[in-house]
């Protein structure tokens, strides 16, 4: 590999004389198979040599992330002394991140033991009844647990002991959560979580009994969960913005379409894999994670060009069966979080006006589109995947004048 990087015999020899050269070699190869440019890998083989001397002349492998800030500290020093150009702490962020990376690819990388929390145990014993006893989503149980779990972080930081839990103490950690300015929806769910840990927690007589019933979230009103969504007009602003040959533009196309056409949600367009697009029979199959179930979409013609040009011209050849990968290296999957970004950062940079940015603000924009169409609260919880009309009532609220005003538009040419 590193013949293939520097023309120079005398750079090859150096690199392959320093320590653990095997091992970086193997990693560098892997980065060559993830897409990285040759610039990068050269850029990476530099500084992966430096961290491989200090780190073989400091306690060599396997190494702690307190080695690496060390090592990072004196590699730092030494280019100050020198007078090297560049941020140093430009140069330490990535020197740092390159060494956490190649450690990690070599399970070399020696975490500190850190003990469990005392309420650990109680967490999995939640977690497993709502798995076995309610049976739950997975995506239910995770985000319930998340909030418990900042309950119970909250309990054990003002030391207030679950065996000795008051209504007092539940009120004051919702009065915590009320300054750090979340909003009462949000809230809510906190709300609906604690209450039903502490149920739970009263079965197994954790708890002091009757706390549950004495849980309640703030109130939300008739009209506070407004949609969200842009209009229709500017949904087709955001889809026109990707009209052009760029690899990253073509990518982003076909997952706004995904998003403002079916109101997907970001976990079920990162999850599509290769197989759940059924060419043949032009059939976009959605695995629905809170229902545990396949949900059938006819793939409209807007839709799946956009996911040919994209698979054809712009997607790497790879093992991976995701459909929507990285533009950059690492190549890998894209995550709830990336998409999240990407309808987050168009939106701002047209100027879209929103109460909130990313993937599920055009859930949004759907919805109140197929209502403008005059479709039932019934067919729009079937086309978003809802399983009660109550999550579909709330579109009902909107401005129905101003949403015929872009009726004339099919949905599925929102270009």
């Amino acid at each position: 590999m590193f013949d293939q990087l520097f023309g120079k015999l005398s750079v090859v020899v150096h690199h392959r004389a320093a320590p653990y050269a095997a091992e970086r070699e193997r990693f560098l190869e892997q980065c060559a198979r993830q897409g990285y440019v040759r610039t990068s890998l050269k850029r990476l083989a530099a500084t992966l040599l430096v961290a491989a001397y200090e780190l073989h002349a400091h306690g060599g492998l396997p190494a702690a992330p307190d080695d690496l800030e060390a090592a990072a500290d004196r590699v730092l020093q030494l280019r100050t002394d020198l007078h090297r150009p560049g941020d140093a702490q430009t140069y330490r962020a990535e020197f740092i991140r390159a060494a956490t990376q190649w450690l990690l690819f070599l399970g070399a990388l020696r975490m500190p033991a850190v003990p469990p929390r005392h309420f650990a145990g109680l967490l999995e014993d939640f977690a497993q009844w709502m798995t076995q006893e309610r049976g739950l989503s997975p995506h239910t149980i995770q985000n319930r647990r998340w909030h418990v779990e900042r309950f119970l972080v909250w309990l054990d930081e003002c030391h207030r002991p679950v065996a000795e839990l008051q209504v007092c103490d539940v009120d004051a950690y919702f009065a915590a959560l009320h300054r750090k300015g979340l909003s009462r929806v949000t809230i809510k769910i906190h709300a609906n979580g604690i209450r039903a840990f502490l149920r739970h927690a009263e079965r197994r007589t954790w708890c002091p009994p009757g706390l549950a019933g004495l849980v309640a979230g703030p109130s939300i009103y008739r009209h506070h969960q407004l949609p969200l969504g842009p209009s229709w007009v500017d949904v087709q602003k955001l889809i026109e913005s990707t009209a052009s040959d760029a690899p990253v533009d073509i990518r982003d196309r076909a997952i706004l379409l995904l998003f403002a056409v079916y109101g997907l949600r970001a976990g079920e367009v990162a999850a599509l894999r290769l197989d759940d697009l059924d060419w043949e029979q032009d059939r976009l199959v959605v695995p629905r994670t809170k229902q545990r179930r396949r949900h059938v979409y006819p793939l409209l013609p807007s839709v799946g060009q956009a996911i040919t040009r994209y698979l054809q011209d712009v997607r790497p050849p790879c093992g991976l069966r995701q459909v929507f990968l990285k533009i950059l290296a690492p190549m890998g999957p894209m995550t709830s979080r990336s998409l999240y970004a990407i309808v987050a950062a168009r939106l701002k940079r047209l100027g879209i006006a929103a109460r909130r940015y990313g993937p599920h603000t055009l859930r949004h924009a759907c919805a109140g589109r197929l209502l403008a169409e005059g479709l039932s609260l019934k067919e729009i919880g079937d086309h978003l995947g809802h399983r009660s009309l109550d999550s579909t009532r709330v579109y009902a609220k909107v401005d129905l004048h101003g949403l015929r005003e872009v009726a004339a538009f099919d949905l599925g040419e929102v270009v």
